[in-house]
């Protein structure tokens, strides 16, 4: 019995067309997804889908889930750390400069996305995972500074690295709660490491940075 015959696949150049399209799609509804939220973080699909200007099934077709579309909300603010970390040549710095410098780069990345304080709580695992770009670097940092003397090496760096995550995970959750500000934490966690690394904080009021009206970062 002949089986019956399969529909042709489309040309090659349709098919790019086809790539081209979904990924400005994505791009367009993680751009809208990302300032609404920030506004709103608790923003609906179906808000996210009027600012995006697309359909709610558009934006399941992507993104199945809230959860989906906000990991890959987080996956976006990661490349834009490390590409700040990157920018700041921390492995041509002394390694308690480099720290500081790390902090700042951090802060001035995530400040483009606030709704990071506010994402429901996670595993310690899963919250590990999302912050990898940054716990890779500042483990980097914090065993060159014991070799360099300029860190206490009596504690080992992966329990350093452990509490440094705990104190962001803390400062999150009293975020979510209303206790803090966005700024107020942002001060607390930056003081906090420096404490907890040992170095000292000459500002002790580090910069806090916002996004102004065309979505730049700006010092405060």
């Amino acid at each position: 019995m002949d089986r019956p015959a399969q529909p042709p696949s489309p040309p090659p150049s349709r098919r790019r067309r086809q790539r081209s399209d979904a990924r400005q799609s994505i791009a367009a509804i993680l751009r809208a997804a990302t300032e609404t939220l920030n506004a709103d973080p608790g923003a609906s699909t179906e808000d996210i889908a009027r600012a995006a200007g697309v359909s709610r099934q558009t934006i399941y077709a992507h993104f199945p889930t809230r959860e989906a579309l906000l990991g890959a909300i987080v996956e976006r603010a990661a490349a834009e750390v490390t590409a700040a970390f990157d920018a700041a040549g921390l492995d041509d710095l002394p390694p308690a400069v480099a720290l500081v410098r790390l902090l700042e780069a951090g802060w001035q990345a995530t400040a483009r996305y606030p709704l990071s304080w506010h994402l429901p709580a996670v595993s310690p695992e899963e919250d590990a995972s999302r912050h990898a770009p940054i716990l890779d670097r500042l483990l980097t940092l914090i065993e060159r500074g014991q070799q360099s003397g300029d860190i206490d090496a009596t504690l080992s760096p992966g329990w350093l690295l452990t509490a440094c995550l705990a104190l962001g995970r803390s400062a999150a959750e009293e975020v979510r709660a209303g206790r803090m500000t966005t700024g107020e934490a942002t001060r607390a966690v930056h003081h906090s490491f420096l404490c907890l690394l040992g170095l000292a904080d000459s500002s002790r009021e580090p910069m806090v940075y916002t996004v102004d009206n065309h979505g730049s970062p700006c010092a405060g």
